[in-house]
This record gives C-alpha cells, structure tokens and sequence, in this order.
C-alpha cells in the first residue's frame, strides 16, 4: 500500500491533488448534482470539507481535466464544455460593523471584474453582481457557475446583535436573490454554510434551491464513511484499534445509510496517533453553553432530544430552536427516525464520545469556573470507580455541587429545575468518557441514570426533596428492580438512591444498595 500525504488543513482541490495528498472521492455526487439540478444548498457543520468541495466544483466548470485523473467522474464529464465561475467566500471576514459585510462583499465583487477582465458599471453590490453575470456569459459564450461559501458568516458572527444581524440578514437576501434573477446567465448555484436559516426570510428570492441538507442521497457529500477509511486511508490504520476509532470520531447523520467521520478528526487522529477532541478544540461554543443553562436544557436532555424537519430549520435572528442550534453546528445529530400520524421525527443524540465528552467538560467549566477545582474532582471520581468505593462517592458528590459558586444559584433559577441536579452527575461522568444510558424504560418505569464503570454498573435514581425522604429514592430502585435487565452480564450492579435539598442545593441522602 502506497502512503501519501494526509491534506491536513488543505482546502484547494489542486493543491491536494498536485502534492499527491490523500483523497475521498466526491465527484459521483458532482456527477448526479449536475445531471439532477442546478441551484442547490447545503448546511454542515464546521470542518466538514465544504470549502473543499466548492474548489472541487470549480476546478471541474474550469475545465481543469488534469487534476480529476483517476476520480469518478474524469471519464464522465464533457472537458471542452468550460464555464466562467463566480466565487464568494465570507470565510474570512469581520462583520461585527454596520457597514462592514457591505464593504467585504464591494471589495470581493471588485476582485472578481479584475481576475476576470470585467470592466464595473454599477455603483451597488446587486447591481455589480448581476453585471457580473451578464458580462460573463456574453464574453464566454457559457453560463455561469456561482459558488458560495460561509454564506451564513455575516450572520452567525454577530448572531447577539440582533438589529446588526437583521441588517446583515436583509443584505444578503437581496445578494442572494440577484442569482434567480438572473437565471438566463446561470448553469449552477452551489451555497453551503452551517446554519440552515429560514427560507423565508433569507432565501425569499433565491427560493428555487434545492436543499441537500437532509437528503439521504447527499449524505455523505461531505465526510469520510467507513469504507472511506478502510480502502483511501488503509495505509494509515496500522496499530490504530478501529473500534475505539469508531467510537471517538464516528457517528454523523444526516439520514443516510452510513454515518459519517469529521474529516478533521480523522486526519489529525493519523497524523499524531491520538485520540483526542481534535474538531472540539478549534471552536469555543460559549454562546451555546449560555443558552441551553437559559432555557433551562440539562445534559441529561441532549440525549433525548427528539425534533421535526421544520424543527431542525427553525433557525434565524431571534428565533433559534435549540435543537436546531445543537444539530446545525454539530454538538447532536439524528439517531434515529420514526414516523407518528404521517410526521416524521427525528430522535437526536449526541455523534460520538469527542462531543459527549468534551461538550459536558465544558459545561462542567460553566459551572465550577474552577478549572483546578473541576480537574481535582474528575480525577477523584475516576478513582473511586477504580477502587469501586460507593461510600467515597457520596462525599464527592456533595463536593461536586459544593464547587459550583453561590453567585450562580442566585443568578440562574435552572438550580430549581429537577433536572439540574441529575445534569451534574451526568456530565462528571460523561466528561470521563464512561458510557452512560439515561431515562432508560423497563416494564416497571424509566431508570435516571446508569453508568457503566470498570467493570461495574452502577444504577441511579435522583429526587429533589423538601426534607430527607428516608431513601425513597433507593427504595424506589429496589421496588421497580431496575437491576433485573443488568444481572446477567456478570458485572456487579450497585443501586444508588440520591436526594437532593432544595434548601442547601445539595446532596441530603445518598444511599447505597447492591443490585
């Protein structure tokens, strides 16, 4: 097997294929988008490779036949057949000023009359770009290609300003709506970002776009597969355990038959051979942490999400749906599908153990604001499981919620909602990387919490109480005998029963019981 070199970083489709780097093939979805459209939209979330697959499409309608040697759709596609693109990008622009996306787009647009030899004759963005348009087709005697990239960008980085981002928001509705109007000078429109916002109000001119977000056909237009990694990446996985591969890093849907790799993960896993939150660490999602504690979503509940395809698009200034939210930019995915009464639902969890994982730490860190403090707990947790020490677990349960600051409480009125208190544990345990099933069903009811631990399960059953409840919570275990679906995976099972105080906002009774 030939090794070549891993396109870590990489985002132009020659560059990648000039340097003999490692790549997927996308060109068969190239081939049919072709074939079946022409004006087309996709969201995924951050380092999927969307701006890889724009340089692909424009390396393709520029004809550069040399580069697609070998690929799918080399011996497929019409080379003589060469047409003018039209790139935007918003990738790397500041929007944050009232007039800043105006400028970015004026200095773009200007960009491209220069490299390509259009003489400017409007004075507005709308009118330079449908300038743009015409002129080309006329020059060329071919129909356009209008490729854009981060469409969303102006938006999303003034999402908190709301009358900054409406304003952003309206600017490109008329930008965008510039490319149906023009129609005639158009062969293909291709827009992708990681935001799906409402059709209505950003994409009321342009709405003859077909959307590919959640078409079980597109699924894996971006991404790697399994067999991705098992034929392109062979080379790479020698000493690599693919099982705990799968589980760090596998698990994207987006309702097609295999789910999905961040290529960015995989790429930087082969690189330096370890598993760690490598797509978590380049994005900080603070403004997703502060509004799930403000609309009082607990960790617990990300796992148990369950939402609409209207749902999932529910996104724009103002009004964004949080399981939208956490979908869209890749914190949940779809796990399941089912039908009830005609409307298909789509149960959402989280894709793999780097987001489960390094998502809860972080909510942990929203709530501790001690990172020595949270490191210390974790590490206590982790060894108490170890020495299978239930007794030792429930004074640093107490510490637990003891480390959390008083101001907090007095801030947020979440410290009220049951599910608060069951969030904590959950996400010290998720944060370790143990698997974890909550609000499980049996015949005799929903269990809380179970955790699996070195080789020992360990049942949960939270109440929050005014006053001590002499182990109701336990007795509740032991009366519904949750422990009965575990006993006989040999593994010792130990029931415990969990009271908090609304008073002290800490834990009143922790009793403990073998299963």
């Amino acid at each position: 097997m030939v090794r070549r070199r891993l396109p870590i970083g990489m985002q132009t489709f020659r560059e990648l294929r000039e340097r003999g780097c490692y790549y997927v093939d996308k060109t068969p979805y190239i081939e049919r988008l072709l074939d079946e459209g022409k004006h087309y939209f996709l969201a995924r979330p951050r380092r999927f490779g969307k701006s890889l697959l724009l340089d692909t499409l424009k390396e393709l309608f520029e004809g550069s036949e040399e580069l697609f040697t070998g690929l799918h759709v080399h011996a497929r596609h019409d080379w003589s057949q060469r047409h003018p693109v039209l790139r935007l990008s918003f990738g790397g622009g500041s929007f944050t000023g009232p007039d800043a996306l105006e400028a970015n787009v004026m200095e773009q647009l200007a960009a491209c009359e220069r490299r390509l030899g259009v003489v400017p004759e409007y004075l507005t963005a709308a009118g330079r770009f449908a300038h743009l348009l015409e002129a080309l087709h006329r020059q060329t005697g071919q129909r356009v290609a209008v490729l854009v990239d981060e469409y969303d960008k102006p938006i999303l980085d003034v999402l908190e300003e709301h009358d900054v981002a409406r304003a952003n928001r309206d600017y490109l509705r008329g930008l965008y709506g510039v490319i149906k109007d023009n129609d005639a000078h158009v062969r293909f429109t291709f827009l992708t970002g990681i935001s799906k916002f409402s059709k209505v109000n950003l994409f009321s001119q342009l709405n003859n776009l077909t959307d590919l977000t959640l078409d079980p056909v597109y699924s894996s237009i971006c991404g790697y597969t399994e067999g991705d990694l098992d034929t392109v990446f062979a080379p790479e996985l020698d000493g690599l355990d693919r099982e705990q591969v799968r589980e760090w890093y596998n698990g994207y849907s987006w309702l097609g038959e295999e789910k999905v790799y961040n290529p960015y993960d995989v790429l930087l896993l082969l690189r330096g051979r370890k598993f760690a939150a490598h797509w978590f660490e380049t994005g900080t999602p603070a403004f997703l942490v502060d509004l799930l504690f403000e609309r009082r979503v607990s960790s617990v509940a990300l796992e148990e999400m369950v939402s609409t395809a209207k749902l999932l698009s529910a996104f724009d200034v103002g009004r964004i749906g949080t399981e939208a939210l956490l979908f869209q930019t890749g914190y949940l995915t779809i796990t399941a599908e089912e039908t009830l009464g005609g409307m298909a639902l789509y149960r959402l969890g989280y894709p793999n153990r780097e987001v489960r994982q390094s998502l809860n730490e972080y909510l942990l860190s929203h709530l501790v604001q001690d990172a020595a403090r949270q490191t210390a707990n974790s590490m206590r947790l982790a060894r108490l499981l170890e020495a299978v020490d239930c007794e030792g677990l429930k004074g640093l349960f107490h510490a637990f919620y003891a480390s959390i600051p008083y101001h907090w409480y007095t801030n947020n009125d979440i410290a009220n909602y049951e599910g608060f208190y069951a969030s904590v544990f959950y996400s010290y345990f998720a944060a370790l990387g143990y698997e974890i099933v909550v609000e499980e069903s049996s015949s005799n009811g929903r269990l809380d919490m179970a955790v699996r631990a070195g080789g020992q399960v360990y049942l949960f059953e939270f109440k929050v109480v005014e006053l001590a409840s002499a182990g109701s919570a336990l007795a509740q275990l032991q009366e519904r005998d949750y422990a009965a679906k575990y006993r006989g995976e040999e593994q010792s099972i130990h029931l415990i029963g969990v009271e908090f105080s609304r008073d002290t906002r800490n834990v009143m009774a922790f009793d403990v019981a073998a299963g």
